[in-house]
């Protein structure tokens, strides 16, 4: 057996007695199981949104888009980080506190109360169609990895990530996700450092040779036309208020102050963890020019193949970090996912929320080994497809509006015609139509 099995049999070992231990703690109701009973510190709720946010898109995904089209797709992840930022500052503390005053524990009970039961319905129908491309984009990444390194067939490796992604959801709830994101979440800085020196030392003439990019250093360039840049940053941008598993971290810190630290504390994770992976795909493409790193065709497989020539004792943490990067947003997607299940459709029967853990875990994994698009992609097309529900949480906020359920399923319908036709404006075609339905819908009731 390999050192990296042993590892891995380690990480999936360590990872369920937190999840054992993180279950003695009781889980009296669902708001226990599914957000920790709004208990969480500061520090644990940065690391657990910073965790579930930054997935394997991160190290293998961006790294190979920032390795294929230059310093846009630095530009694309720092424009995703302002958003979220400049949201979180503005949203967060609103967020926070509707949540508490309505007892909400899903995102999508979180505009039912609001726009009805119909509505809260819809939107959680919604989440579960668009999130199954981006949570498979997280047994995607792993799996290249562990086929890569270990030679463990893909579907094995699916099947692998698969189980650890519905196991430690079940047992431990989100008080057992946050505990291991913790944990993952340091994983991830350290070898995203790790690997950034040992590619460095590999090439450290690279500020002088970095001339050797050409258009890979300007945006717009021949990749990052005005319209790609728009058709992938919009969904990015709302990231924070359109996905339901980063929406909920907003439901779980213990106070105002915890909720601060929150968003601070992941502001400064995020800045650095963009920096430092963006980066290394420009290294390894200045590295491929000057002949020292092979070149590669498929971007997902350009940080496989830098782990297949690091040393293996630093391999296999920037592994891990990978694994455990993935694992963690998968399984705050499924948890999240299920808490609509449970919540909304199911109307409080949160045995049916678990049960739901295991399914949708299974569609993932079939999507998983289909492989449909690159890991970049599929992200975007679910932050895409969930821009309907965005003028909803905007009217919540800020208008007297009551009646929200044309607008998310026109929206939503709008957004899957043009996601298939791949045009690029899809995002704000989407954007426009939901606000527009919205509108119209109470104006005209009223």
């Amino acid at each position: 057996m390999n050192s990296f099995l042993l590892l891995l049999i380690a990480y999936a070992i360590v990872g369920t007695l937190i999840a054992l231990y993180a279950r003695k703690f009781g889980i009296r109701d669902d708001a226990d199981y599914f957000i920790a009973g709004r208990n969480v510190s500061g520090l644990i709720s940065a690391l657990t949104y910073a965790a579930t946010t930054y997935s394997a898109f991160m190290m293998v995904g961006l790294v190979g888009l920032s390795y294929a089209t230059g310093v846009g797709a630095q530009a694309f992840e720092l424009f995703y980080l302002v958003g979220t930022l400049m949201l979180l500052s503005y949203y967060a503390p609103k967020l926070w506190k509707l949540s508490r005053d309505v007892n909400a524990v899903s995102p999508a009970e979180l505009l039912g109360h609001r726009f009805g039961k119909e509505t809260a319905v819809a939107v959680s129908i919604i989440c579960l169609i668009a999130l199954i491309p981006y949570t498979s984009v997280q047994l995607i990444g792993v799996s290249l990895i562990l086929e890569k390194l270990s030679g463990i067939d893909y579907l094995i490796a699916v099947v692998i990530s698969a189980v650890l992604v519905s196991l430690w959801a079940l047992i431990g709830g989100l008080r057992g996700v946050a505990w291991t994101d913790a944990v993952q979440g340091v994983i991830m800085l350290t070898a995203a450092f790790v690997a950034i020196f040992y590619v460095f030392n590999m090439n450290p003439s690279f500020f002088e040779d970095a001339p050797m990019l050409g258009e890979l250093l300007v945006v717009p360039n021949r990749m990052w036309t005005p319209l790609k840049f728009i058709s992938l940053t919009v969904p990015w941008f709302f990231f924070a208020l359109t996905n339901p598993q980063v929406l909920q971290r907003t439901f779980i810190p213990r106070d105002g102050k915890a909720l601060k630290r929150m968003v601070v504390y992941f502001g400064i994770f995020g800045l650095i963890y963009t920096v430092i992976v963006t980066l290394l795909g420009l290294l390894l493409k200045v590295m491929t020019i000057k002949g020292i790193f092979p070149a590669i065709q498929d971007r997902d497989m350009v940080t496989p193949t830098l782990l297949s020539l690091m040393p293996s004792h630093l391999s296999l943490l920037v592994t891990l970090s990978i694994f455990a990067a993935a694992i963690t947003t998968a399984n705050s997607i499924i948890l999240s996912l299920s808490s609509m299940v449970a919540r909304d459709i199911a109307k409080g029967k949160r045995f049916v929320g678990q049960i739901s853990i295991v399914i949708l875990t299974v569609f993932v994994a079939l999507f998983a080994l289909m492989r449909p698009s690159y890991i970049v992609e599929l992200s975007v097309m679910s932050s895409t497809l969930l821009l309907s529900i965005l003028p909803l949480l905007f009217a919540t906020f800020h208008t007297n509006y009551t009646k929200g359920l044309e607008a998310v399923t026109i929206a939503f319908a709008v957004a899957v015609l043009l996601s298939y036709l791949k045009n690029p404006l899809t995002p704000v075609i989407t954007l426009i139509v939901g606000m527009v339905v919205l509108i119209a819908r109470n104006k005209l009731c009223c």
